[in-house]
């Protein structure tokens, strides 16, 4: 049985707040780990953030456009590191 995350384990956003439910896996299955902003196809959707440190910077980014002041929004971005993706 797959674990079922609550959180995106890439960017770390709620997944009830995915509005597409979830990312999808190769075979078209929806993906308990990643949101469908990370994961689409069993491929992230930004292969340029290959860091934590740069999923941290996008998410404080939208989290400002979003309006949330900026020391909420890196507040928030503190737990990405230890998310499922970026742990080594």
């Amino acid at each position: 049985m797959q674990k079922i995350y609550s959180n995106c384990q890439s960017c770390g956003m709620p997944m009830k707040k995915d509005l597409g439910q979830g990312g999808t896996n190769v075979d078209g299955t929806k993906s308990a780990m990643y949101c469908s902003k990370c994961f689409q196809v069993g491929q992230f959707t930004r292969p340029e953030i290959d860091t934590p440190e740069k999923m941290q910077e996008l998410v404080v980014g939208k989290l400002q456009e979003m309006g949330f002041p900026k020391f909420i929004a890196k507040f928030f971005a503190m737990g990405v590191p230890k998310l499922e993706r970026w742990k080594k």
